[in-house]
């Protein structure tokens, strides 16, 4: 029993030792810094719905407003690939027409754009009737990988400039970097409000687009970081 107690004591001792070695007595500081820009979206995805409508007795085609919209966005300096038919279920339309002969067929799009200013270029060149409605669906910066990284560096030497002058106005002096920890990403994005072209607006001035407001996505980076101070 006296050498299973010895055995007990001599284990105690030697792991409160290794425990106290292992102790950083050293002395730190942990501070915070950020970095944060705005940039223009300059990857914006756009629904279009377009369908047909009665001018009078005559039916004006979805084929001659698929033909407008082609003939707009060639016109804005778009590429043609950055129009696809998000909707596949529009094919079917055929089928409603042969059933009711006023069915009205419509189809959806979605355009890729750099700039919204030409998305109001295009629908100054479109049949306002034909529209159905309009919307931003989703929207990106094409370099945001790359600022990301820029941002995250800028805090980092942030953290480094607050926590120099912090320890040197103790008359200490800065030592090695300990531990950094990422903050994480904070992206705000920019809410546009939805554009509608219905029925109701179809009076509207041929020439007359909707105004879009053209806002920005904001980053903001932040990073912990701990140094030893000498």
């Amino acid at each position: 029993m006296k050498k299973l107690i010895a055995i007990a004591l001599v284990a105690f001792l030697g792991l409160s030792t290794a425990m106290a070695q292992q102790t950083d007595l050293r002395r730190k500081i942990s501070v915070s810094g950020t970095a944060e820009t705005e940039v223009t979206p300059d990857i914006i995805y756009i629904g279009i719905s377009l369908k047909e409508y009665l001018n009078g007795k005559k039916k004006v085609e979805i084929t001659e407003l698929e033909k407008q919209l082609y003939a707009a966005i060639q016109q804005a300096g778009i590429p043609k690939e950055n129009l696809t038919i998000s909707n596949l279920s529009s094919w079917n339309d055929q089928t409603s027409k042969k059933k009711n002969p006023d069915f009205l067929a419509s189809k959806q799009y979605r355009l890729k754009v750099s700039d919204l200013n030409k998305f109001n270029a295009i629908l100054e060149d479109l049949d306002a009737k034909g529209i159905a409605n309009t919307n931003i669906e989703s929207y990106d910066y094409s370099k945001i990988e790359s600022l990301k990284k820029e941002l995250k560096i800028k805090a980092l030497l942030s953290a480094k400039d607050k926590a120099t002058y912090m320890v040197e106005a103790l008359n200490g002096k800065l030592g090695s970097v300990l531990e950094i920890q990422d903050g994480g990403d904070n992206i705000i994005q920019p809410v546009y409000r939805n554009y509608m072209m219905k029925s109701a607006m179809a009076e509207m001035s041929a020439d007359t687009a909707p105004e879009i407001d053209f806002k920005k996505i904001k980053l903001n980076f932040t990073v912990n970081v701990i140094f030893e101070i000498k």
